[in-house]
Parts: structure tokens; sequence; C-alpha cells
């Protein structure tokens, strides 16, 4: 009879999960309002590099991250003025859980569940409008590493971590990661391939039907960079020569065909 009741009581708690996730689904791809974004900034090195740019930081260093998906989304017909905001939050002091190299299905389910409990506490602010999407920015000094970790964006739980340099020189940079995990996080998939870093045609260039093809003239986002060649690619310096191609615009919703 226990173990009946155990066995009732776990299938309750994986049904309100998935309702749960449902219900964000929903929320996050339905284009009706204003999606709130939270950017919670960590020292990822503890250098003073790091320390003193995230004290520098402003809410409006971010909204070119707002207007790129306000572009982006008006060009395919939402008609919510103001489809994302970006909101920054205080620094936080605990830093979010990783994901080991290599790790199979089973590490990166765990690492799922440890980071979104991680952003269930990290991501109360008091007297603070809760976040609908929480964004942990791990700043590192760009002096002392030379490829940033990967970043990585769930849709469960809509949360994302993501890895950015603290130097100006890299804010927009920065943006195109930042953009591409909050993408992520709202259902959108990569478009390069895994082993090489190059954008996949078509869905990974800025226009595959442009004449000639190469070099294209924008990213698509969640390619990240621009084509050049079929083997070569360059990083935009900003979101302002990227954009949200055909795919990712149905995966997240902004079109249904």
């Amino acid at each position: 009879m226990w173990r009946n009741i155990r066995i009732l009581l776990l299938l309750l708690v994986l049904l309100a999960v998935a309702l749960q996730q449902w219900l964000e689904r929903v929320h996050t791809q339905s284009w009706q309002e204003t999606l709130w974004v939270g950017i919670y900034p960590l020292n990822a090195d503890d250098s003073r590099t790091s320390q003193s740019y995230i004290a520098s930081l402003k809410r409006e260093d971010f909204v070119p991250i707002e207007s790129f998906c306000a572009r982006e989304a008006h060009r395919y017909g939402v008609r919510v003025d103001e489809p994302v905001h970006v909101e920054l939050y205080p620094q936080g002091s605990e830093l979010p859980p990783t994901l080991a190299p290599g790790a199979g299905p089973f590490g990166i389910a765990g690492w799922s569940l440890k980071l979104r409990w991680f952003a269930a506490h990290a991501g109360r602010v008091p007297a603070r409008p809760p976040a609908t999407i929480r964004l942990f920015v791990l700043y590192h000094d760009p002096a002392t590493l030379e490829r940033a970790p990967d970043s990585h964006g769930l849709q469960k739980g809509l949360v994302g971590v993501v890895h950015a340099f603290a130097a100006g020189a890299m804010t927009g940079s920065n943006d195109i990661v930042i953009a591409h995990e909050l993408l992520h996080t709202l259902g959108a998939t990569d478009k390069y391939d895994l082993a090489t870093g190059e954008p996949l045609f078509p869905n990974g260039y800025g226009d595959p039907q442009q004449q000639p093809l190469y070099p294209q003239a924008e990213a698509e986002i969640m390619a990240v960079r621009r084509a050049l060649s079929p083997q070569e690619s360059e990083m935009p310096r900003s979101l302002a020569s990227e954009v949200v191609g055909a795919a990712t615009a149905l995966e997240i919703r902004w079109t249904r065909r």
C-alpha cells in the first residue's frame, strides 16, 4: 500500500513538473506581452578586471539585445512593441554548477536539475520583480583566457549560463552570445556544425538565397558566425550584423509555418 502511495506521489510530482514546463513554453512563445529577461552578472575568475567591469555595467548596456529582438520580431510580424525587456540585476556571489566535459545523457540531466535549482534561489532579488528568463553571465578577464568556455541556454527552466569577456571592446560579441543563449531558452536550436563551428547551409546563413552566396552580408544568430566561404566564417562585431532566420523564427513561434 505504502509503495503504491509513493509511486502515486512521484507521478503527481512529475505531472506537476510537466505541466509547469508546458505552461512556461506557452507563455514564452505566445508573444502577446513583453518577456522579462534578467541578467545576473558574476565574477567567473575572481579577478580585479572582471570585478571592475561588472561594477561599471548599466542596464543600458544591454539595450542592443532588446533592439535586436524587437527588430527581428517585427520583421516576422510580431505585434508587441517590446518583445523582450532586459533588466540588469545585482551581482551574485555564487557561481552556477558546471557541466563536466564529455558528460553523457545522465550527467547532462543531473547538471540541468542542479542548474534549475540554483536559478530558483539565485534569481530571487528582494524588492525586484522576478525575471521570466534568467541568464547568469560569467565574466572573465580576457588577458587570462584565450577562449571562453561553452555557454548554455535551457528551455526547460528558462535559464542560461553565458560566458563573456570583461572588456569594453568585447561588448558587441558578448551581446551576440547572450542573445544566442536567450533564444535557446525560447526553443531555438543551433545552426552550426558542432564539429567545426561553421554555419550550416541553408538554415545557418543570414540569407541562403543571396547571390553571390559568399561572403554572406549577415550572420544567423543561432549560427553566430557569418559565412565568408563554405569553409571560412567570422564573428560579427555586434548584433547589427545578426539576423533571425526563418527556421529559428519558426522554432520560437514568431511564425507558424
